[in-house]
């Protein structure tokens, strides 16, 4: 593993084409947030079933109005060297997926006709290596129901579609479905607590409408028929739930049985115990619209991502062991579907899996998980459980992602680090890739090159942890100082590329950047990561104490008397407790979405798993974990001027936890600012909220920890 990586215009000389190659001469500008905002965005790539064609999308950012448009290319796998070709769907698309059929099918909000009704469709059209031939046709379009996903068979006869449906509409789409919470005569919305989710991540709940997957064959190019709900037809012995799951799921939780007798799924259930449950299951449909039977009974906690193998003969998915624990390991299991059998296939590994899928011969199971800094991939072998890891790249493997097994045991992947943004990547034989796109890479090479250095020392109770220091690599002391706090809390600020916490751009605006992986964090065993269970402000802020004395003293040319903390989600509750625990150390903070007051923060938030876990239970069951470790109880040793960033529409930690510390800030006579965002959830999304976001944040560190502090200040 190598500790010392440059990331910028020596990267781009390695690529496919460099024409800014000419221009090396002038020195090169440093990455701006304007430049974060407009990168061109590589998307997941699709491929045919031959391995020899695959899609992918590119998102770019108009420059000056923010607006952004997906185009996609097709390369041509079996040809090295080949340049990717322009497809014209002849209306906007997205979701592309290969059909054995030899058409592309793809998502369209697009009218098929002058007059006809503006919702989400599913589309094919024929395809090779030349590109697109002949027109787009409409393949699934159902009144009442905008289609938000869909998946096909393998042998393209039939197609699983997803979207939000009432539970008890018979059929894809009811056009005429009254929400029952809404009762009138006034706006109000009424909820009952044996319905679940009030509110979950940034949307309030509509009663008895969930994510339902409905599968229907397909004749000359057309979805037929009714359908068959997979949840089954009967709301009363059926299931009730979201698949895929909500928020965040996709089509990584369903899968078709090789020959489409069969479709697997991951759901939980709704009811009144939904928020304060992980118990994400397995089930599988007949199609025949029966109720789906539910294969993992005896697992109390999460299962999810199943993956069947190609003869049909084993399921595979990934496992949790612990109920109501969001961040337990996640092992692979293994089930016979032939003689019932289950093995957990990785329990004796150390790794939490994070995908899962089977080489084309069906002989191995290919799986990323998170190792200290880096997530590379992993063979496994369904016979031993053996896990091997893989090297697919030359130095760090840095952050491997949209893993796909290829016939002759080739692997499709993206790879993006700390430095520069994902690139699209092949493997011949799970050896050593190459590059296939250059999306974003050359104009990297056109910035200001940044050094980032791994370093380790001993931390909270002796162990050994693990942090990065990301600077401009030609910039001469002394450079201010970024201590990077990350959420989750269990998460990690590893060597991946980031559009919203980004240590290259502000690195690049004069700052080293100092990360610290802390008691808590991903990618060091479980047990590391369990060490944060109610010690919030405890190891966490001890690693991160000695993380910092550790980086200044491995780089003499950061300044240790100007300084600033930041972080967000935990990170921004760390920011908080910081303000009360190590009050003297920084010249400012910036703390987003962070939790203030635990108890108020427990009883607004949403996923009550959560606090439960990291706690010790309610807030009434463990109130003195909670207030051990709450910010709230220590602002009158705040002193620090504080960036507070809140988005309205964040139900995770919900913006009165911003407003509350600012107006302890304001009590105290503590300089600050708030920056609220009326549409934005947990996270800043929209392109202009962002690049006000990071103007923002670039005008607090730099009124702070400017060479000569303004009068008065």
């Amino acid at each position: 593993m190598r500790h010392i990586t440059v990331t910028g215009a020596l990267i781009a000389a390695a690529m496919i084409a460099a024409p800014l190659a000419a221009q090396d001469h002038e020195p090169a500008a440093p990455m701006s947030a304007h430049d974060l905002v407009t990168l061109p965005r590589l998307g997941a790539p699709a491929v045919n079933a031959a391995g020899t064609l695959t899609v992918y999308g590119v998102t770019t950012t108009d420059p000056d109005s923010l607006t952004r448009r997906t185009a996609f290319y097709l390369l041509d796998l079996s040809t090295p060297g080949a340049a990717p070709v322009a497809l014209d769907f002849g209306l906007t698309a997205s979701s592309p997926a290969f059909g054995s059929d030899g058409q592309l099918y793809f998502l369209s909000s697009a009218a098929p006709q002058v007059g006809a009704e503006t919702r989400s469709r599913v589309w094919r059209i024929a395809i090779g290596k030349d590109g697109l031939s002949g027109a787009a046709q409409v393949v699934a379009d159902f009144p009442g129901a905008d289609i938000a996903g869909f998946k096909l068979a393998p042998n393209a006869k039939a197609i699983a579609l997803w979207a939000e449906l009432p539970r008890d509409c018979p059929q894809f789409g009811c056009p005429d479905a009254k929400p029952t919470h809404l009762p009138g005569p006034g706006t109000g919305r009424l909820y009952d607590g044996a319905d679940g989710f009030v509110r979950h991540w940034d949307q309030w709940e509509t009663p008895g409408v969930h994510n339902r997957v409905f599968v229907f064959p397909i004749e000359g190019g057309k979805a037929v028929g009714d359908g068959a709900p997979v949840d089954g037809s009967d709301p009363a012995t059926g299931l009730t739930g979201d698949t895929p799951t909500m928020p965040f799921g996709g089509s990584e939780e369903i899968a078709f049985a090789p020959d489409g007798s069969a479709f697997y799924f991951t759901a939980r259930v709704a009811d009144g115990a939904e928020p304060t449950s992980t118990n994400l299951d397995i089930y599988v449909s007949d199609l025949s619209g029966a109720a789906p039977i539910l294969l993992t009974a005896g697992n109390a906690a999460t299962d999810t991502t199943p993956a069947p193998s190609p003869d049909g003969r084993y399921l595979a998915w990934l496992a949790m062991e612990r109920p109501a624990y969001e961040a337990d390991r996640l092992a692979v299991q293994l089930l016979d579907l032939k003689t019932g059998k289950l093995r957990n296939l990785t329990g004796k590994a150390d790794l939490s899996f994070g995908s899962l899928a089977w080489s084309a011969d069906g002989k191995t199971l290919i799986a990323t998980a998170q190792k200290v800094l880096d997530t590379p991939a992993f063979r496994i072998d369904p016979a031993t459980g053996a896990v091997t890891e893989l090297n697919l790249m030359a130095g760090n493997e840095a952050h491997i992602a949209n893993l796909t097994p290829l016939p002759g045991g080739r692997i499709l992947f993206t790879r993006d680090s700390l430095g520069n943004p994902a690139e699209l990547y092949l493997s011949d034989g799970m050896a050593q890739a190459r590059p296939l796109t250059d999306v974003a890479t050359t104009r990297m090479g056109g910035m200001a090159s940044i050094v980032t250095r791994r370093f380790s020392f001993a931390g909270a109770g002796g162990d050994t942890v693990w942090g990065q220091i990301t600077r401009l690599a030609d910039q001469d002391g002394p450079i201010p100082a970024i201590l990077y706090i990350h959420g989750g809390p269990q998460g990690s600020f590893n060597d991946g590329w980031s559009t919203r916490w980004n240590p290259r751009v502000v690195a690049s605006q004069g700052y080293a950047v100092i990360s610290v992986d802390f008691h808590g964090s991903t990618g060091y065993g479980q047990a590391f990561t369990d060490a944060i269970n109610r010690d919030w402000g405890g190891k966490p802020l001890e690693d991160l104490q000695k993380g910092l004395s550790a980086a200044l003293a491995l780089d003499p040319q950061i300044d240790s008397t100007r300084a600033c903390a930041m972080g967000a989600s935990y990170g921004g509750y760390m920011v908080n407790w910081i303000a009360g625990q190590w009050p003297e150390r920084f010249n400012c903070l910036v703390q987003h979405d962070g939790l203030f007051d635990m108890r108020s923060f427990y009883y607004s938030t949403e996923e009550l798993w959560f606090p439960r876990w990291d706690f010790g239970g309610s807030y009434k069951q463990a109130r003195e974990v909670y207030e051990k470790w709450n910010p709230v109880n220590h602002v009158d040793k705040w002193q620090t001027p504080m960036l507070v960033v809140t988005g309205e529409q964040d139900f995770r930690v919900p913006y009165t936890q911003g407003l509350q510390s600012f107006t302890a800030l304001q009590e105290r006579g503590i300089p600050s600012q708030l920056l609220v965002f009326p549409d934005e959830n947990h996270w800043v999304l929209n392109p202009k909220n962002s690049l006000q976001w990071h103007n923002t944040v670039f005008a607090w560190l730099n009124r702070w920890l400017q060479a000569e502090p303004e009068a008065g200040e």
